[in-house]
């Protein structure tokens, strides 16, 4: 019987965490080029796409093959601008999280598939192998209450390495996540942290995301709000 979270049946206008990890454990990301090509991969499925302006380009005449031929890729490739939107994600060396909302029943199945398809051609062509790179297919629960949204993404911005245990900011900042744009310190398009942070009632100090999500008591609380606990 598969795992309850493996079971695919989604519904419209819902949030998901969702998450996936190495078969047998290996690494999905082993350098900065693997997570840099990840999330350009991101990018382009989830940044606005102007296809009007994308065509009209495609026919000017002072465009060479090359730029021509960039410009057919990006009228071809996938994008879910309007159908899916990023609210929090984390990747770690050997596995993802994702706090995505889709607006239909049917994108986030389609943007996984797409996504990840792309990466392992990319990441076996790199790496001259063959076969899965991911443990099966990826899990996914349904968050019911903003409450439980607020935690879900404490949860992913604190999902580092073992290892790491050291939880201060400096530590949490080190790793490929959406953290820093939930603090201020950047600033990525595709990614709605505003979903998250009109819950907070200022931007710094007390009452603020930061100061969440360094709280002493955080882990106890997410393990009582969150029903997403990973059933690896």
């Amino acid at each position: 019987m598969p795992a309850i979270n493996s079971r695919k049946i989604y519904l419209e206008n819902s949030f998901y965490h969702i998450y996936n990890r190495g078969v047998e454990k290996r690494k999905i990301f082993e350098d900065d080029q693997d997570y840099g090509v990840y999330l350009n991969y991101l990018k382009e499925y989830l940044s606005f796409r102007d296809i009007d302006l994308l065509r009209q380009e495609l026919i000017n005449s002072g465009k060479n093959w090359k730029e021509k031929k960039q410009l057919i890729r990006s009228l071809n490739i996938n994008n879910f601008y309007e159908d899916l939107e990023m609210v929090a994600y984390s990747l770690m060396p050997n596995h993802f999280h994702f706090l995505v909302y889709q607006k239909d029943g049917e994108t986030i199945d389609k943007f996984l598939n797409s996504l990840n398809t792309r990466y392992v051609m990319y990441f076996n062509k790199k790496n001259n192998r063959v076969g899965h790179l991911f443990q099966g297919v990826y899990k996914a629960v349904r968050i019911t209450s903003q409450k439980q949204l607020v935690y879900v993404t404490a949860y992913i911005h604190r999902n580092i390495p073992k290892k790491s245990r050291l939880l201060n900011l400096d530590t949490l900042l080190k790793y490929s996540s959406s953290l820093a744009d939930y603090l201020g310190l950047k600033y990525t398009n595709w990614l709605h942290a505003e979903r998250i942070l009109d819950s907070f009632f200022s931007k710094n100090g007390k009452n603020s995301y930061q100061d969440f999500i360094l709280s002493s008591d955080i882990n106890n609380k997410i393990n009582a709000v969150s029903s997403l606990l990973i059933d690896y």
